[in-house]
């Protein structure tokens, strides 16, 4: 997928037109992704673009704070850089406001069908613990089973913490471990005891099954919106 710089609303000739055709490619693509039930790592790219030209737009000390693993040293620079010398020419500064106001709608409304496809799938999501639970779900496995397909795909998965700007979050790392065929003399509990057998690191793991009746790819929309439900599910759970 072609990218978009970090400045690429600021770049180069600031010409509405040039860069509405420049925009619209991009999102032609992305929407091309969606219309595949693909969000991944598109819709993350575009939420930190819109994000950016709105900072930009609104407040640029605050550049740092906004986006602290995207935007370099050098980048956070560039940026101010370009603000400061466009401050001083009203004729610019004019078109590229124009620009930023035309590529936040668009940029809105695109994130907006993304949101609707992780909102849909993540409705279609049944997880449920497998066998009995320990005391500490912070790590473990989960089945995971897309569609109507008797492939189960095993994950082990890690619960972390960590902390930004006075709040603690919980994220998820994730590792594919195996693939399982699922039947009626091989159920969840038994893969289970599988599992524990060859994984003796984890004697008595936490071990959840997640299944959706729709099928949609696994690594750009599936992974992600299973790991957030998951952590979700397990806080709640806590």
């Amino acid at each position: 997928m072609k990218q978009l710089s970090e400045t690429w609303f600021a770049e180069g000739y600031i010409d509405f037109e040039l860069k509405k055709y420049t925009l619209l490619a991009y999102l032609q693509q992305i929407n091309g992704h969606f219309t595949q039930n693909k969000l991944y790592p598109q819709l993350a790219d575009l939420i930190f673009h819109y994000n950016n030209i709105i900072a930009f737009r609104e407040n640029k000390k605050y550049l740092q704070e906004q986006f602290p693993k995207k935007l370099t040293g050098i980048q956070l620079e560039k940026l101010q850089l370009l603000y400061e010398q466009m401050m001083a020419d009203d004729e610019v500064m004019t078109e590229l406001e124009q620009i930023i106001h035309y590529a936040a709608e668009r940029m809105r409304s695109t994130i907006h069908s993304g949101t609707e496809i992780y909102e849909f799938v993540e409705e279609k999501l049944n997880i449920s613990p497998i066998g009995l639970m320990p005391l500490d779900t912070q790590e473990g496995y989960f089945f995971l089973s897309n569609g109507n397909a008797r492939r189960t795909r095993i994950y082990h998965y890690r619960l972390s913490i960590f902390e930004k700007r006075d709040a603690r979050y919980r994220s998820m790392r994730t590792s594919y471990v195996d693939m399982r065929y699922r039947g009626i003399s091989t159920t969840y509990e038994q893969i289970k005891a599988e599992l524990i057998r060859s994984k003796q690191e984890l004697p008595n793991p936490a071990v959840y099954a997640i299944e959706t009746e729709l099928k949609f790819p696994v690594e750009e929309t599936l992974l992600p919106v299973v790991k957030r439900s998951l952590v979700k599910f397990i806080s709640d759970a806590a």
